[in-house]
């Protein structure tokens, strides 16, 4: 027991060294916002067309993942798409044209989130029962935001010891991808083959083609499962949001360029491991309901950022805008870390989990499709601070239809509880 708990989370931690290592290059605005601008020479608009474009291939390419996560092994794919997405960020570090930047971030989104990110949360949900999820989750956000913090502090640090310049960019870039294609090394020699069931209900021998193709025909007729989906799609809307605090402090609270890369990495990433733990123990040890928990944060989120909106930002101080802006962005991580611990409470089958999460990637990442576009535009259409109101009342308008979401999704839950007694 000893043994299988020690592997368990041996496991578990070179699942977080990857999760916390994949998505720095795609998400370089985090820390990067201002030096892409200046030395890449890209635009608000330009940079959430990436982004959207990095959700079209996202949301088009978790159709394959559906299949894909149950039919090969996660010693395989994870190792691949981590080196995949290094390989890339070495591209971006040339600093190409901005249709290869569209190119490039497009790629990152095939390795990162269609091959990685659906593996990655199958190998998650299947290291614990039902009355862990919450807390696995909860802990894989957090150590995720404490390497997505050492690792992002470091790539900044170099940026300034490099003389904050384009090459101080080009050696950021160059760190992360250095460091992604390490955690892709370290996974390949570190995770175990998946044990995949190759017979049917009646025993007889099936191919593992089919056991995938069975896996997502069934995963597609569950209805729960795109409610759940639904629910994550207003969160994760919510969430894209929170890039543009960077610009709006900037901007209207007029915050020090010193201080733009260290909030970012704040916002971003070092809120994961305060929101990951808290998250995951309200919704397994209070609310005992992920999706509770999940309806009552969008609650509170959805009122917060509508205050937040009508407050006179012109003439309060940087310092209490910047906790403000924080505080919401620790809120939605707490839901972050969560979000996906639903498909558990709606009973979804162990073996179809990479299905599973296939679909619950498609439609619940799927605001990366317009959501930075948008919002950008916004922002450069409507010059101060009347665009941002603009987002952050969008930001809220999304809030609003998760707790109808949730609310709906605790009646299937409650309905399917009663149908098993």
């Amino acid at each position: 027991m000893k043994t299988q708990s020690s592997i368990r989370w041996l496991t578990f931690i070179v699942l977080i060294i990857g999760a916390g290592t994949v998505f720095k290059l795609s998400s370089l605005k985090d820390a990067f916002y201002i030096p892409m601008q200046t030395f890449m020479g890209l635009t608000n608009t330009q940079i959430g067309v990436a982004l959207s474009v990095y959700g079209i291939v996202q949301t088009i390419g978790n159709f394959a993942s559906i299949y894909i996560a149950d039919r090969f092994s996660k010693r395989i794919l994870i190792p691949l798409s981590l080196v995949c997405v290094g390989i890339v960020g070495i591209y971006i570090s040339t600093f190409p044209s901005y249709y290869g930047i569209l190119v490039a971030w497009g790629l990152l989104s095939l390795f990162g989130e269609v091959v990685y990110w659906p593996v990655l949360l199958k190998a998650v949900r299947l290291l614990g029962d039902s009355t862990q999820q919450g807390r696995l989750f909860g802990f894989l956000e957090a150590g995720r935001g404490v390497v997505d913090t050492i690792v992002a502090f470091s790539a900044l640090g170099l940026f300034v010891f490099m003389g904050k310049g384009e090459n101080g960019l080009k050696s950021a870039i160059l760190f992360y991808s250095l460091c992604v294609i390490v955690a892709g090394v370290l996974a390949y020699f570190m995770l175990e083959d998946d044990e995949i069931r190759t017979t049917d209900e009646e025993g007889h021998m099936i191919s593992r083609n089919q056991v995938a193709w069975n896996g997502v025909k069934q995963a597609v007729k569950t209805p729960e499962i795109w409610v759940v989906s639904l629910a994550i799609f207003t969160i994760y809307s919510v969430y894209c949001g929170l890039t543009y605090f960077i610009p709006f402090l900037k901007e209207i609270y007029g915050m020090p360029v010193a201080l733009v890369g260290a909030y970012g990495i704040i916002n971003q990433y070092t809120l994961k491991f305060v929101g990951g733990p808290i998250g995951g123990y309200l919704a397994d040890q209070s609310f005992h309901s992920s999706t509770r928990y999940l309806r009552f944060a969008l609650i509170l989120a959805s009122a917060s950022i509508l205050i937040f909106v009508f407050m006179p930002h012109q003439t309060l101080n940087i310092y209490f805008g910047m906790s403000l802006t924080l505080g919401f962005a620790a809120l939605v991580f707490t839901m972050r870390a969560t979000f996906f611990a639903p498909v558990d409470e709606i009973q979804i089958p162990r073996e179809i989990s990479g299905a599973a999460m296939s679909i619950a990637c498609i439609f619940g990442y799927s605001p990366q499709l317009f959501c930075f576009a948008l919002y950008g535009y916004l922002i450069d259409s409507f010059p101060g601070i009347r665009g941002y109101q603009i987002v952050f009342s969008i930001m809220g308008g999304f809030a609003l239809a998760g707790v109808i979401v949730t609310t709906y999704l605790l009646k299937i839950i409650q309905r399917k509880k009663e149908m098993a007694v």
